[in-house]
């Protein structure tokens, strides 16, 4: 399985949409949960994330490739994972 980073912000509705949508996708199918995932909040690790290019958060990146940014629907975060998913 790749790996999947996700900057975030503590306070952003889109960011707190694409957890709850991780959470139902995870519910559905719980191999998902071993996927390795590391959430990335910017204000707390504002220098790494500024090492990333994106604009827009949620963003995800599988295994350092940017997959999706921005305001994100289900079916954007299950992409995410079935990306991931894929060897």
């Amino acid at each position: 399985m790749k790996e999947i980073l996700l900057f975030v912000l503590k306070d952003c509705p889109h960011c707190k949409l694409a957890l709850k949508f991780q959470e139902e996708l995870f519910a559905a199918r719980p191999r998902w949960r071993d996927i390795p995932l590391r959430v990335v909040d910017e204000d707390k690790e504002a220098a790494y994330a500024a090492s990333f290019d994106y604009y827009y958060v949620p963003c995800y990146y599988v295994d350092g490739v940017k997959v999706h940014e921005g305001h994100a629907e289900k079916a954007d975060v299950e992409r995410v994972f079935q990306a991931a998913e894929l060897d």
